[in-house]
């Protein structure tokens, strides 16, 4: 009998030689020689789904990376895994991020595999994947599908799903009729791939890239792209090589290769989803990223790629001016640069040759020269949310960044939807709308309705945008004076549950203050008032809002950071 590598663990039947002998017999269907299986047996992580479009279209990529692994003398087998796409699952892919994160992990640890390609895509499988990398820590790399190809509506570039909101509320506004938004609508998503607009899809992919654990340049390669299929050839090449010599994710993602990936995400003004997948995919290897180190990065890191939603320009662009790699080269003298990536060489080693044309400089700015001095997320503390909340203020509108205004509150998702287009709704535009209960506990799962909907009757009124607050998320690609991720959350008893409609709250970005303008007496009185929320009684929703961690955690799940007594 050929014996099987030591990584390639055996089936528990109580008989080494069994195990080995049945595994032999059904393997040759495959069509491979069992000498073949003492080859690096690399695992590609299958996460097609037609109901994930962002995923439809990774067959050729799989055959791609299969063809990579045999040229470099490997033996690829892919298998499938959970598969979350934004748009199409309910009631919000975060709530099931920590599911996929342990299926990747435990389809990693229980199968006879070396190491593992990772292909990511929508927005929660690129962390999901890597947070179950982390933990299962065998030779693994990332590649994603790619972003779409822009659209184009009337002359005017589009990019889902920033302008699948802007002109949502341009419909409500009654600026754009019917047939036109059903004109926009064809338009939006025209090709395979994942959002072309730095969203949360193209944010993790490019902190991905600045962490090490992607090949440099795949972040910013559209799908449809002859060089995808390329990059995806290397990385099946690639992942031989790191099984050859054992490197795993826990060599590559360190607190300085993570700290990279927070600078770039400050230099893209990449999506506020990332802090929580950055916090999560650390605390699986017992690194702590608190949301105050987020804060001291973004306010010593320039903003220097001009992408939306922040920005002009889409991922198309972004790959034309030279993606991630250009961005880190500017950014090098605050990066650690010794640090070891998926190439086999240091992030200093990978920048050497990277250069960048003068004419993508409207992309990509120069160091010297950004279009801000500062990152594009801010961290805001205060009564109101004691450990933390976000804001991406490049995204807002200047003149609210600083602000004191009367709280108009929704309770729930429910109350809101029912509220919002009420004629009779007692709001004005300088008032500030607060959305409680729909945190990880409350929502559940956290979903993306943070950028709350603008009063139609405001709409019409020509308002386009006003501070909203809340536990919840908001998409990448939304815009606005939108505060996030309030910590802790409603469900949990936060401060957030205990505004009422009529209190004043006062912004001040540059201070970094959310503040609640109530005593601490009245917010005692009305939090012995409060009562939780009732829990699911069953199943995996029943087991999420027992063990969520909050917001500034990273919202694992308690039982699977590295070190959960220090959490």
């Amino acid at each position: 009998m050929t014996e099987d590598n030591k990584t390639k663990k055996l089936t528990s039947y109580g008989d080494k030689g069994f195990s080995q002998f049945i595994r032999q017999a059904f393997n040759r269907h495959l069509g491979y020689a069992p000498e073949d299986f003492t080859k690096p047996v690399i695992g590609i992580c299958n996460t097609k789904s037609e109901i994930n479009r962002c995923h439809s279209h990774i067959e050729p990529l799989i055959t791609a990376i299969k063809n990579g692994v045999l040229m470099a003398g490997g033996i690829p087998l892919e298998f499938p895994t959970i598969s979350l796409g934004e748009i199409n699952t309910s009631p919000t892919t975060m709530l099931y991020r920590n599911l996929a994160a342990m299926d990747t992990e435990e389809m990693i640890r229980a199968q006879p595999i070396d190491g593992v390609v990772l292909i990511g895509g929508c927005d929660k499988v690129t962390p999901s994947q890597l947070m179950g990398a982390a933990s299962a820590n065998i030779p693994s790399i990332l590649i994603t599908g790619g972003p779409m190809n822009n659209g184009e509506y009337e002359g005017r570039t589009l990019g889902a799903c920033s302008d699948c909101r802007f002109f949502w509320q341009e419909y409500r506004g009654e600026k754009v009729n019917d047939q036109e938004i059903n004109e926009i609508n064809k338009a939006l998503a025209p090709t395979a791939g994942h959002c072309m607009v730095m969203g949360s899809a193209s944010t993790m992919a490019v902190c991905a890239e600045a962490m090490g654990m992607m090949l440099p340049g795949g972040a910013a390669i559209p799908a449809t792209h002859n060089r995808r299929l390329e990059h995806a050839v290397q990385t099946g090449k690639q992942i031989v090589e790191l099984v050859e010599k054992n490197i795993t994710p826990s060599q590559i993602i360190t607190r300085k290769s993570l700290e990279n990936a927070i600078r770039m995400l400050m230099a893209v003004g990449g999506s506020t989803n990332a802090v929580i997948h950055l916090t999560a995919i650390a605390g699986r290897l017992n690194i702590e990223l608190p949301l105050d180190l987020f804060d001291e990065l973004s306010r010593t890191t320039p903003f220097i790629a001009n992408l939306r939603p922040a920005g002009k320009f889409q991922m198309e662009d972004f790959f034309k001016a030279g993606g991630a790699p250009v961005v880190l080269k500017e950014l090098e003298s605050l990066l650690y640069t010794e640090e070891l990536t998926v190439t086999g060489k240091s992030l200093r080693e990978n920048l050497k040759d990277v250069r960048c044309s003068d004419t993508y400089r409207e992309i990509i700015t120069r160091f010297e020269k950004p279009l801000h001095q500062e990152g594009g997320i801010a961290v805001l503390k205060g009564n109101l949310a004691p450990n933390g909340a976000v804001i991406k203020p490049k995204a807002a509108s200047k003149e609210l960044l600083k602000h004191k205004g009367r709280a108009v509150v929704f309770t729930s998702l429910k109350d809101l939807e029912e509220r919002i287009d009420d004629p009779e709704l007692d709001i004005s535009p300088d008032d500030i709308m607060v959305l409680q209960n729909a945190g990880p506990i409350g929502g559940p799962g956290m979903p993306e309705a943070g950028m709350l909907p603008i009063p139609q009757k405001l709409l019409k009124q020509g308002v386009r945008d006003m501070i909203r607050i809340s536990d919840a998320r908001m998409s990448g690609t939304a815009f606005g004076t939108v505060i996030l991720h309030a910590a802790p959350e409603a469900a949990a008893g936060g401060p957030i549950g205990l505004v009422k409609t009529g209190d004043i709250i006062e912004l001040n970005v540059e201070e970094r203050v959310l503040q609640l303008h109530v005593t601490d007496e009245e917010l005692e009185k009305r939090r012995m008032e409060w009562k939780p929320p009732s829990y699911f009684e069953r199943g995996y929703t029943s087991l999420y809002q027992k063990h969520v961690l909050q917001a500034d955690k990273g919202c694992d799940f308690d039982f699977l950071v590295s070190n959960p007594d220090k959490r």
